[in-house]
């Protein structure tokens, strides 16, 4: 589906789901060359900026990581966009606003400068849900320890989904600093004047935006050796527990195995009270083990 937008002159061609016949006809529209669509064709691994003859190609990725192909040319604007893998797809009707609401001529420099603001800004709502997540997991693992090896394996699965997450938002974040960059150095001769000073605010925003990123994947390291610490102690208890009632089963079972040998000659065999006397040395010994476990907090 193609969608076009006039803005000052300058026209922005957005285009979602694109067809073989609707790229080829981007193509004859703006004298551009057959394979001029080639790397929307396929998705591409990282943000990347290519500078050509009469146009350049940059792709960057929005906070939910769908893909977003821009092209731009002296007086023209395009973007390719399709939907993810959950059919989500980046929504252009907020950097449409924003340029609506510059004032200035919008230029296609101007445009792509705000997009690029734009698709940065939702990398900070992205941060912030992860961040979310990642203190309810946290909460999880010291407010209400897990008892079953169901919940410890649900607790891992999800510090490593947000993990998973952050590294690729990372990998949509990074490499954005040299796309920005090389606007910076004005290789892309139609951003100026104003689209560079809010491609110089949208550097800084990156910055940020990749210190965050790194301070999660930081949280979600520790939380993940805080977890295994707190599953540690817990079996380090269950083990305590376990030692313990062992050995004052042991205590009474040693009584009871001396006196089952049923040798001639034990005196307590023919004694009238040598049965209360043993059950009695059984629960004697049984206490005092019973107590001093409980002394040591292993009960």
């Amino acid at each position: 589906m193609i969608v076009h937008h006039e803005l000052d002159g300058t026209k922005w061609t957005d285009v979602v789901d694109a067809t073989e016949d609707e790229l080829a006809a981007l193509d004859r529209d703006h004298g551009l060359g057959d394979r001029t669509f080639d790397e929307a064709r396929r998705r591409a691994a990282r943000p990347t900026m290519q500078r050509l003859a009469d146009h350049a190609y940059i792709v960057a990725f929005s906070g939910s990581l769908a893909e977003i192909d821009m092209y731009i040319g002296k007086s023209w604007f395009i973007t390719i966009r399709r939907h993810d893998e959950e059919g989500r797809e980046w929504d252009p009707a907020v950097a449409i606003a924003r340029v609506k609401r510059l004032g200035a001529a919008a230029s296609s420099g101007l445009i792509l400068a705000t997009v690029l603001e734009e698709l940065v800004d939702g990398y900070f709502d992205s941060t912030d849900v992860l961040e979310n997540q990642l203190e309810e997991i946290e909460e999880r693992i010291f407010g209400n320890p897990v008892e079953t090896t169901k919940e410890e394996q649900g607790v891992q699965e999800e510090l490593f989904a947000v993990r998973r997450e952050l590294l690729q938002l990372r990998r949509a974040v990074v490499p954005l600093r040299e796309v920005l960059s090389a606007l910076l150095r004005r290789e892309v001769e139609w951003v100026d004047g104003d689209a560079l000073v809010i491609v110089r605010d949208t550097f800084d925003k990156l910055l940020r935006a990749v210190d965050i990123v790194d301070e999660l994947r930081e949280l979600v390291g520790n939380a993940v050796d805080a977890h295994l610490a707190v599953v540690s102690n817990q079996m380090n208890s269950v083990m305590k527990q376990l030692t313990a009632w062992g050995s004052i089963v042991f205590g009474a079972t040693l009584i009871a195995g001396i006196y089952g040998m049923n040798f001639r000659h034990m005196p307590e065999i023919e004694w009238y009270l040598g049965y209360p006397f043993a059950l009695g040395l059984m629960a004697v010994l049984s206490l005092v083990l019973f107590r001093v476990f409980r002394q040591r907090d292993w009960l």
